[in-house]
């Protein structure tokens, strides 16, 4: 496929939760995700992928080539028929199966961009290794999940409406983290783009996603998160010009008194060794962490 990106990406993401559950595990009560080891939260790569589908999704009014094809309530069976559909229309043969996996991924910009496994139902479109992987997101110090207890001044049925002799009231749990900073990787292969076509829009579309993602994902449960930092490595090759933790590394997150918790994003400061970064790598800062006032 043409228009494929030329060059190798690794990139550095910091976000923040206060009061809020930045992802539960439904495994643990929806508690928030925590290495038991160390107490250190986490959010999964999966869960940052969907954020950037559901930005795609929505400033991009899920229209071709920006369409979604991992989404709530998606039958992906349905998009394979399409794809064979869609291409016997155009051709008036039936397409092969390669034929049907370029449709998906000129098509769907979760597909070029994450991959997927397509080789499901009667109209198989193969499968696709994304070019752009994510690690999980991991606090930057151990967090502390508590639990609340919530009412809610209604019952849904006439039967709980008599069993509670007047009272209305029902009882509910909503965990929550006071505050946690994150930092996940991400890696961007040039030579995976090439096979799904991913291109350079598509690249400032994903920046754009990330930078504003959480914008469109408020909730009463996630309380309030922000990207508070996105610092991009450009290779200027395909195949690399470092090694990419000692890229990654190069950018350094210490909390500014360790002496006391973390509630705000004043409480941490990001240095940047930039003699770490060799010559045939440039440091992009699309977000720069920010600085408290007094600093």
């Amino acid at each position: 496929m043409t228009n494929a990106i030329q060059n190798r990406y690794e990139f550095v993401l910091l976000f923040d939760v206060k009061d809020g559950n930045p992802n539960g595990d439904p495994d643990a009560a929806n508690l928030p995700r925590v290495d038991v080891e160390t107490g250190h939260g986490l959010v999964t790569d999966v869960c940052l992928k969907r954020k950037v589908r559901n930005y795609v999704g929505l400033t991009r009014n899920e229209q071709p080539p920006y369409e979604i094809y991992v989404k709530e309530k998606a039958v992906l069976n349905r998009q394979h028929k399409r794809a064979y559909e869609s291409l016997e229309q155009e051709r008036g043969a039936k397409p092969s199966v390669e034929d049907a996996r370029q449709w998906m991924c000129q098509n769907f910009f979760d597909v070029r961009t994450f991959g997927a496994v397509m080789s499901t139902g009667d109209e198989k479109c193969g499968q696709v290794r994304g070019p752009i992987q994510l690690t999980f997101a991991r606090s930057q110090d151990p967090i502390v999940s508590l639990e609340h207890s919530i009412t809610r001044m209604a019952v849904t049925t006439e039967r709980e409406a008599e069993s509670q002799h007047g009272d209305n009231r029902t009882m509910g749990r909503k965990h929550t983290v006071p505050y946690g900073l994150y930092r996940a990787h991400g890696f961007i292969s040039a030579a995976l783009a090439e096979q799904t076509g991913f291109s350079d829009d598509d690249l400032a579309l994903f920046w754009e996603a990330l930078q504003n993602m959480f914008e469109h994902d408020h909730s009463a449960a996630r309380g309030q998160m922000n990207t508070r930092g996105l610092y991009v490595f450009r290779h200027e090759s395909r195949l690399g010009n470092a090694p990419s933790h000692q890229l990654l590394d190069a950018i350094v997150v210490k909390p500014r008194d360790a002496s006391k918790p973390s509630r705000e994003v004043g409480d941490y400061e990001v240095t940047i060794q930039r003699d770490r970064i060799p010559h045939g790598v440039e440091l992009l800062e699309k977000v720069a962490f920010p600085q408290p006032a007094w600093a």
